[in-house]
C-alpha cells in the first residue's frame, strides 16, 4: 500500500517519516511488508490508509492542486484535519491508532456487528431498528448515498434488522466483514478514551473548511474539529447529507484522495453525473488527474 507513491514522490516520504516518529509501529513496514492479516488489524489498518491518503493529498497539493473544501468518511476525516492544517501527521497517526485499539476493545468479539441495506431510506431503516427490542442496540451508521445505508449494534439485532430489512422490501441486506460495530452506541468505551487523548492535543483551525460527518456542515475552528472527532464514535456518518452540502456550496469537482474508489462511487451515485469525479491512489493517477485539473 502506497510504496510506489512513497518511493516516487519526495513529499510522500516525508509523511510516512512523520506518521512514523509517534507510533509503536512503524507505517513503512506496515504498507510495504506486513501480511495482510497483520495490516488488516483495525489499529494498524487506520494509521496505514491515513499515511497514504496524507501523502497523496500532499503531492497534489504541492503541485498546484488546493482544496477548496475538504471531508472524509469516517477515518477519513482525520486525514482532512490533517490536510486543512488542523492535526499535524504524527497526531492523527497517533490518534488514529489508538482509535482502532480502543474501538476494538470497545465491545467483546463476535458481540457486534454491521450489516449495508440496499433499497430503503434512513427513515424507514430508523423505523425497523426501533422494533428491534429494548434490550438490544442496532442503529444507523452510515447514510452512504440514496438507498444506502449501514447499520451497527449487537449481532443478533444487527441479524433480526437484516431479515426485517428484506421483508421491508429491501433490495439488498448483507452482513459486514468488519472486526468491530462502528459508529452506534457500543462504542460509547472507545468514545470516552479517545476524548481523553483529543484534550491533550492542540487543534488548528483549518485553512479550509472540513464538513463534519455528523452534521454534515462546515467545521471552522479547532475545538470544532476536537469535539467532531469525538463524536464520530458513537454517532453515524452522514456521507450522502455532506455530499449534498457541498453541492449546495458550489462544489462541481470531487478528487478522492487514498486507497480504493469507493467514495468515489457514492458522489456518483448520490450527486449523479453532473459533476467531475476523480480517484488517486496511483503514480498514473495522479498524472491523470493533474494533468485535467492541475
Amino acid at each position: 500500500m502506497g510504496k510506489g507513491v512513497h518511493d516516487a514522490f519526495p513529499e510522500a516520504r516525508e509523511v510516512f517519516e512523520q506518521a512514523n516518529s509517534d507510533l509503536p509501529i512503524s507505517i513503512t513496514e506496515l504498507c510495504f511488508e506486513a501480511s495482510d492479516e497483520r495490516l488488516l488489524l483495525t489499529e494498524n489498518t487506520q494509521p496505514a490508509i491515513l499515511t497514504v491518503s496524507v501523502a497523496l493529498h500532499r503531492i497534489l497539493e504541492a503541485r498546484g492542486l488546493v482544496p477548496n473544501w475538504v471531508a472524509g468518511h469516517s477515518l477519513g476525516e482525520y486525514s482532512a484535519l490533517v490536510a486543512a492544517g488542523a492535526l499535524d501527521v504524527a497526531t492523527a497517526a497517533r490518534l488514529v491508532h489508538n482509535r482502532g485499539i480502543y474501538m476494538q476493545q470497545a465491545v467483546p468479539e463476535g458481540a457486534g456487528a454491521m450489516a449495508a441495506v440496499l433499497g430503503l431510506e434512513r427513515a424507514e431503516i430508523d423505523n425497523l431498528c426501533a422494533r428491534c427490542g429494548s434490550d438490544l442496540i442496532v442503529e444507523v451508521a452510515n447514510v452512504n448515498a440514496p438507498g444506502q445505508v449501514v447499520v451497527s449494534g449487537n449481532t443478533e439485532a444487527v441479524h433480526q434488522l437484516i431479515a426485517m430489512s428484506k421483508e421491508a422490501g429491501a433490495r439488498r441486506a448483507i452482513l459486514l466483514n468488519v472486526s468491530a460495530p462502528f459508529h452506534c452506541s457500543l462504542m460509547q468505551p472507545a468514545a470516552e478514551r479517545l476524548a481523553r487523548d483529543l484534550v491533550e492535543v492542540e487543534f488548528e483551525d483549518p485553512r479550509f473548511p472540513v464538513v463534519c460527518n455528523v452534521t454534515a456542515t462546515s467545521i471552522a475552528t479547532g475545538e470544532a474539529a476536537r469535539l467532531a472527532l469525538e463524536q464520530q464514535v458513537t454517532q453515524p456518518v452522514l456521507w450522502s447529507d455532506t455530499l449534498e452540502f457541498l453541492s449546495e456550496q458550489g462544489v462541481e469537482v470531487f478528487v478522492e484522495v487514498g486507497p480504493g474508489r469507493v467514495l468515489s462511487g457514492l458522489v456518483k451515485r448520490t450527486l449523479g453525473r453532473g459533476v467531475g469525479i476523480y480517484a488517486v491512489d496511483e503514480i498514473e493517477e495522479i498524472e491523470a488527474v493533474l494533468a485535467a485539473l492541475g
